[in-house]
């Protein structure tokens, strides 16, 4: 008998990584390479959407 489940409410954008690492492509006194981190413009860094949007997209 097959189960069903709900979809989670991961971001569409970002699919749950909200959070990357960007070289800049220069490196520090010690040789290791200079990143910057970003986040999702559409979840703020939370990999979720809101619920109020997740009701309409589930369903």
């Amino acid at each position: 008998m097959p189960q069903y489940t709900r979809p989670r409410p991961i971001c569409a954008h970002c699919d749950g990584f909200p959070k990357v690492a960007i070289t800049t492509g220069q490196t520090t006194p010690d040789g290791q390479r200079h990143t910057i981190t970003a986040d999702c413009p559409a979840c703020h860094g939370t990999g979720r959407i809101p619920v109020r949007a997740y009701a309409r997209v589930g369903r």
